[in-house]
């Protein structure tokens, strides 16, 4: 049983006379801008304000075939250090049984030793950088982290994108299928507004059931001094925006 079957029935189980009318304005009840984490040019965005996307569609691609070489070049390297550890793994075995024999002696067994070592290390280092740059080729791509609307497109082909302290949003979703109202109440009512709650939204002519979430612990400017903001999150399937007026009833 989703959230949503759940506040619809209890909305219509309490078929109550909503005690109280707040104005609230339409928001996103969840949105994010995406930026890249390494640096490039963008080779295509494929999508626009307004689409529908699921969760893992790739978005917007960098060139990657920088990141694709230095892959490559890391591969490479792991390949190169292993056979060079297992040479001197084989060699570390022929040493241990010469110094065991007692034809060779210790310094020459803890040189073979330190060789194992640093080929050992070496490779270590070599495939640390080999998932590093997978890693990096993997985030040339960007992918929506879950069933949302493009809200903005702030990217085109060409352009250059630099990581710094400051990312650069290149797009920005919203949720798929779910919208938040967002209504303010007086202290004195805050107190008895609970997470979960049931309770309805109208916008238009249409009314829908929805549960309250994240009720205010700080006051915002009101032009009635103070209140404080709470969110009623609700179930839709056509398009909405956000800064839609609409109605949260209280029960």
């Amino acid at each position: 049983m989703t959230k949503w079957t759940l506040a619809g029935m209890l909305w219509a189980v309490a078929t109550v006379v909503w005690a109280e009318s707040f104005p609230a304005t339409l928001q996103w009840s969840q949105r994010v801008e995406l930026s890249p984490r390494v640096s490039g040019i963008v080779r295509e965005v494929g999508v626009n304000a307004g689409d529908r996307v699921r969760k893992g569609r790739s978005l917007l691609t960098l060139d990657a075939a920088p990141y694709q070489a230095r892959v490559a070049e890391s591969r490479a390297a792991v390949s190169r250090f292993t056979e060079e550890t297992a040479e001197a793994q084989r060699d570390l075995v022929r040493t241990q049984e010469l110094y065991d024999r007692t034809v060779i002696s210790t310094s020459e067994l803890d040189q073979a030793k330190l060789r194992q070592a640093r080929a050992k290390a070496q490779l270590d280092g070599a495939q640390a950088r080999l998932a590093r740059e997978r890693q990096d080729l993997t985030d040339s791509a960007l992918r929506a982290p879950f069933d949302a609307v493009v809200v903005a497109r702030l990217a085109e082909p060409g352009q250059h994108v630099a990581v710094g302290l400051q990312p650069q949003p290149l797009l920005v979703l919203a949720k798929a299928g779910e919208m938040a109202a967002r209504f303010k109440v007086s202290a004195d009512r805050i107190g008895s507004l609970k997470a979960g709650q049931a309770v309805s939204v109208l916008v238009g002519q249409q009314e829908y059931p929805a549960i309250l979430k994240y009720p205010g612990l700080e006051p915002v400017a009101d032009k009635s001094g103070s209140a404080y903001e709470a969110d009623a999150v609700f179930a839709v399937k056509e398009l909405m925006r956000a800064g839609m007026a609409a109605t949260v009833r209280l029960p």
